[in-house]
């Protein structure tokens, strides 16, 4: 492995369509007009000395050291500010030129370190050696040498006695990030870099490394730099965390990682990075980690450490023998969404394969498992429409159930970039989110609406778009479903969806509604943009369908600068969807009844697919208490600590015989466990992720497997053992067999991927490069169907024994279950989870800000700090899931989604009682009765009050059941049920099923 070094070429690239020829040092070019000098001579190989310019932040020509003659023109212009001309006739070198950049160099050295703990990291040394300059003739009488470090932030420091003040670091806040933390202090000769007259640490800082990458001295760098030393060679990989999928340069020094750089030509993030990409990445090689494998008879005996032959043999034989006992459906298998998509594939394919039954789910039913239903639904594919450069082409946004700053914050830094030129924002959010106010944004409508509520708001606001005759006709007419449309403009125009009658459910003012539809409406590109706010409520589906309906009502589909994406939470929760990990679908969205599609896999895997749906992850754990469902792999998910009802999900898992955890630590999850399997980090891996904008990325390995085995070899090894042989070479193996059997990925390979950089799907024959803009002529279905989404309200209601709804999100520090962050030091930041509540409801209850409360649900309960913050509004409060101490989900509901069966994490009835006292044991409610049979009975229900009323709903509610439902809970719900706790709905599908059967 070799260096990458990016070139740089001083300012950032014009957009202009017009081309201008000119001469540099006698060599011609042509370039787009608005071109910098500075970047047109560095287009041709000459390099012009320079300390304040880079070509991520617009010119600024204060070190004067770029200074270039122009024929015809007087003076020395700076050549970063000076654009081209037709024509034009420029020098670079020249006697004058010389003399003026030594003088200029000369005062920059008389000021600075002679030498630099840096090294060739500091480009103040490397300049002037190139401009003929080793020492300052200045003896200067006062300095800036004495100044003391700033050792606040945990991964870099400032040392002011190496700043320049060229302003890149306070530029790149600014402009890349949007934070504008930094400032230049004083004037003249005191001029110094400020973090806003505190540290770094204590500052509006939020550590993403934008400073550190822009600082072209040592005055802003990474302390592993410092105590590692300079690298010498990097690897281009992906980040691990969110969904942005950033892409990085993995910087080492042996076999020590250095540090991580942000790729410029990344196409998530084109050179920008968060704290947890940039910094978090110490987990990897943390000393919990648990390299070797360990097995027990009984989760109440000790770990005892094992060979991996003997962990393999252990695990098969105890899922062969659950199946021999209690048939082939009683095991089955969680992918993950951290991992690659060559992992999740052959896990599902050992599930199917080996397991022989479809019980394969994964980490997405819990978050964006609505979003593929939805806009399956609506556009025929799975998937946002757009890449997150297409955000910077918006007029309007309409932010749903999202924080991005906190969640995506590179992808936020893009889209606070779009507000800061002149785009709109409307948030739709219970919280005062960030982007509500935030330095340089403010957001034209903040629709602060009751958790629950989101369908009434998405509807009023289409009310009011086709009622005031602001539809887009002529693209309805030309790329939707006629009678689709039809017959939701009579749903959506009925006055129980306007914002009047829907005010009383949502709490947000109907002038306030009408106002906001008005600015969607009206905007040439008008973007939505959403997260689990979304998703992850009783109606969560019915509302991905809502937003769909809207964007097609508002013709924002099928160009730049509009569409309909979701902001996902994990790095590869789009690339687990897409491999197969729903029990109802193969790889590419393809329902496991199409026998053609059976045929494809049966041909190529050498045997015979189960045709009916598998389980879904509430379904096995119902299952596992009714004594059906005995076995269990986990494959990098911590479902203990991250899925709802936390007392019920422990039940179940020690109802099982066999739980087999594959991870980096020993999570909450292997507490139940009897066998651990290690897994790999990012760091070690060699595959690909999948982001949010479907954009495939190389993920390559920087290091050595710490366990001796890449984790898709572990479950080859436990496919073969349980006697079906698996077995690949490479990770490029398995995408050549992914590509072969899914038509969106046809056209991948990991040697294209080399070769581009990154692809977005659908890559296959009509689109070789990939598809960065989804259903730009038509939709992936034929015509855009609109959906009727009535509003049904949660069951989970407040109450005079819980009058508070809770919901939940994510900090930007902390990521997920806090499994990979709690052992950075990011805990600087957030060391436990924190109950924010509105001052009014604290008083009523005596809470003071900062003090224990407990916090109390009908399933559970737990103690917290409490916060008391406006950014709530009273009658709501919300806390994250970081840290198993706290264990938020003790608290959360088993509700779900109608659709998918994606938790109701944001919408839960509590009451706050003060403590006196902090965290304790884990108070988890007592689980009884036949829970498979009442979630059977609940879930019908649910689905029957979901499909219009008007639209023959016990037939759409009978193929939803056919589609979804395993057997065994079809045969349920028909022989045990008592048919007086079913809807007069559900109760008819029940005889449309008796008839199709």
């Amino acid at each position: 492995m070799t260096m990458i070094h990016e070139h740089d070429f001083g300012t950032p690239a014009s957009n202009k369509a017009q081309q201008v020829s000119l001469e540099i040092d006698g060599k011609s070019i042509t370039v787009p007009a608005d071109t910098s000098i500075m970047r047109a001579a560095s287009m041709v190989g000459i390099d012009i000395p320079k300390l304040c310019s880079t070509d991520r932040l617009k010119a600024f020509g204060s070190c004067r050291l770029c200074v270039i003659q122009v024929d015809g023109r007087n003076g020395t212009p700076s050549s970063c500010t000076t654009p081209v001309a037709d024509g034009m006739k420029v020098v670079t070198q020249s006697e004058k030129l010389d003399r003026l950049r030594k003088g200029v160099m000369e005062l920059y050295l008389s000021d600075h370190p002679a030498e630099c703990a840096t090294g060739d990291e500091c480009e103040v040394h490397g300049v002037a050696k190139k401009i003929g300059i080793t020492e300052s003739r200045y003896a200067a009488t006062s300095t800036h040498l004495d100044l003391a470090k700033d050792e606040s932030n945990p991964y870099f420091t400032f040392d002011s006695t190496e700043c320049i003040v060229c302003n890149r670091c306070v530029r790149a806040c600014d402009e890349v990030q949007g934070t504008f933390a930094l400032t230049i202090e004083n004037r003249g000769f005191e001029a110094r870099v400020s973090s806003s007259g505190t540290s770094f640490l204590e500052s509006e800082c939020v550590s993403c490394g934008a400073c550190v990458q822009a600082c072209p001295t040592g005055a802003l760098t990474e302390k592993t730099l410092l105590t590692i030393g300079a690298p010498t060679s990097s690897v281009i990989t992906t980040c691990a965390y969110c969904g942005v999928g950033c892409s990085f340069k993995a910087e080492m020094r042996g076999d020590k990682l250095v540090r991580m750089v942000p790729l410029k030509d990344g196409g998530a993030n084109e050179g920008h990075s968060c704290v947890k990409g940039r910094f978090a990445y110490g987990y990897a090689t943390h000393s919990d980690r648990i390299t070797k494998p360990m097995i027990r008879n009984a989760i109440t005996d000790p770990w005892k450490e094992v060979s991996w032959e003997e962990a393999i043999s252990f695990a098969a034989a105890g899922l062969k023998k659950i199946q021999a006992e209690s048939g082939r459906n009683a095991i089955g298998g969680i992918t993950s969404s951290r991992c690659t998509n060559e992992e999740v594939f052959v896990v599902q394919k050992m599930v199917r394969a080996a397991f022989a039954n479809n019980n394969v789910d994964t980490c997405a039913r819990v978050c964006h498992s609505p979003t593929g239903y939805g806009l399956g639904q609506a556009f025929g594919t799975s998937a946002g429409t757009q890449d997150f450069e297409s955000v910077e082409h918006s007029d309007v946004i309409l932010l749903i159930g999202a924080n991005p700053t906190s969640a995506h914050p590179v992808f936020a830094s893009r889209m606070k970039k779009a507000l800061r030129k002149g785009a709109q924002l409307i948030v739709v959010d219970p919280r005062v989110i960030a982007l509500v106010r935030t330095p340089g944004v403010v957001a034209a409508h903040h629709l602060q609406l009751m958790p629950g509520t989101n369908v009434a708001v998405i509807n009023a606001l289409a009310h009011v778009i086709v009622t005031e005759g602001l539809a887009k006709r002529d693209f309805i007419e030309a790329r939707c479903e006629e009678k689709s449309f039809k017959e939701w403009e009579a749903f959506i125009s009925l006055p129980e969806n306007s914002p009047e009658v829907l005010e009383a459910s949502s709490r947000v003012p109907a002038e306030e509604i009408r106002k906001a539809a008005r600015l969607f409406a009206s905007a040439p590109n008008g973007s939505i943009y959403y997260g689990l706010g979304v998703t992850e409520h009783s109606q969560g589906s019915t509302m991905v369908m809502g937003i769909a309906n809207l964007a097609m009502v508002t013709g924002n589909i099928g160009r730049k600068g509009v569409g309909v994406n979701p902001l996902r939470g994990q790095n590869n929760v789009q690339g687990s969807c897409d491999m197969g990990s729903f029990p109802h679908e193969l790889p590419g969205y393809r329902h496991i009844s199409n026998a053609d599609t059976r045929k494809i896999f049966n041909d190529k895997w050498g045997v015979t697919l189960d045709s009916e749906p598998g389980m879904r992850i509430p379904n096995m754990f119902d299952a596992a208490l009714a004594g059906n469902y005995r076995g269990l792999y986990v494959h990098g998910e911590d479902i203990a600590q991250s899925d709802p009802n936390t007392s019920h999900v422990h039940a179940a898992l020690r109802a099982m015989d066999m739980v087999i955890v594959q991870d980096l630590f020993l999570n909450e999850t292997s507490k139940f466990a009897h066998v651990f399997l290690p897994g790999t980090s990012f760091l070690e891996k060699d595959g690909t992720f999948t982001n949010a904008e479907r954009r495939i990325n190389r993920v390559r390995p920087v290091m050595k497997s710490a366990t001796g085995k890449s984790e898709y070899e572990v479950t080859c090894d436990l496919s073969t053992a349980m006697g079906y042989p698996m077995s690949y070479g490479s990770g490029a193996e398995i995408m050549d067999e992914i590509a072969a059997t899914t038509p969106t990925f046809a056209g991948v390979s990991f040697k294209k991927l080399d070769e581009v950089g990154s692809l977005q799907w659908p890559c296959n024959e009509a689109n070789p490069e990939g598809t960065p803009t989804m259903h730009l002529e038509t939709f992936m279905r034929g015509l855009g169907q609109f959906m009727r989404t009535p509003y049904v309200a949660t069951d989970e209601k407040a109450t005079r024994k819980f009058p508070l709804l809770l919901t939940t999100g994510r900090v930007l520090s902390q990521y997920n279950v806090g499994a990979q962050t709690r052992r950075t030091a990011n805990n600087i930041w957030h060391t436990e989870d924190i109950l924010d509540l509105h001052e009014s409801d604290a008083q009523l209850r005596g809470v003071t800000d900062g003090s224990w409360v407990k916090l109390s649900s009908r399933v559970g309960e737990t103690i917290m700090r409490a916060r008391i913050t406006d950014e709530v509004p009273a009658g709501v409060v919300y806390t994250t899931f970081h840290f198993p101490e706290s264990g938020a989900n003790v608290i959360t509901t088993d509700f779900s989604d109608w659709a998918t069966n994606c938790p109701e994490y944001k919408v839960t009835a509590v009451e706050i009682t003060p403590s006196a006292q902090g965290p304790g044991a884990m108070v988890e409610t007592h689980i009884d009765g036949d829970v498979q049979l009442a979630s059977i009975i609940r879930m019908a229900n649910q689905i029957a009050a979901n499909f219009p009323a008007t639209d023959a709903p016990e037939v759409k509610m009978a193929h939803h059941i056919v589609q979804f439902w395993t057997p065994v809970m079809i045969e349920r719900l028909h022989k045990d049920v008592d048919k007086s706790l079913l809807s007069p709905i559900a109760l008819k599908a029940l005889e449309v099923m008796l008839v199709a059967k």
